[in-house]
């Protein structure tokens, strides 16, 4: 996403906070986003500007910030938007998943092992359904058995003992990915959402 939408993002999430705790320092909303002290000031500072919230010296140094019904229509205008994109990221992932398992058809692929255990791996273990494709488990951080829709979490030292015909990289962690182009595995049975 571009920085367009993060600073959307930022809004629309500080906006909630604000609303769900109107006497919160700006240090916990920082903690609470996970971005800076400072940042969080400059987009305090800004709706603020704009008129979307309005704030109130109380006693102790303390404030309270109060959102105004300018930042309440800001507020719903940024949750659609959210939703919007959220709704064709997905729309795209599936588009991507779809493409993917026709390629793997044509090769022959019957048994995939997916590698990531997100949100992208849930949607290409609900994409086979109705498939000749069969998900015969997930590579993830932990070894678990029947933990992912009753499929076995191996970890990457488990791969050389499971029987399957190619691995779909399910995430987008750079990490994951560096792991799996370090790996001895053969790079014809690696199939990626996004090198299509």
């Amino acid at each position: 996403m571009n920085d367009g939408h993060t600073s959307d993002d930022v809004s629309l999430k500080l906006l909630d906070e604000l609303m769900r705790e109107p006497m919160i320092t700006q240090r916990a909303l920082a903690a609470r986003l996970g971005i800076a002290l400072g940042l969080v000031n400059a987009y305090v500072r800004r709706l603020y500007k704009k008129g979307h919230i309005k704030v109130k010296n109380l006693p102790k140094k303390r404030i309270k910030y109060i959102i105004t019904p300018k930042g309440f229509t800001e507020k719903v205008r940024l949750t659609y938007n959210y939703m919007y994109r959220s709704m064709n990221y997905f729309r795209e992932v599936r588009q991507k998943i779809e493409y993917t398992y026709v390629k793997m058809q044509a090769a022959g692929v019957k048994n995939i092992l997916l590698w990531g255990d997100g949100e992208i791996a849930e949607m290409c273990f609900i994409s086979t359904r109705g498939l000749p494709l069969e998900v015969i488990g997930i590579v993830g951080k932990k070894k678990i058995e029947n933990g992912f829709f009753n499929q076995h979490i191996y970890t990457k030292d488990d791969i050389d003992s499971i029987d399957y015909d190619a691995i779909l990289v399910s995430s987008m962690d750079e990490k994951i990915i560096n792991t799996i182009n370090q790996s001895d595995i053969s790079s014809d049975k690696i199939y990626y959402l996004w090198r299509l």
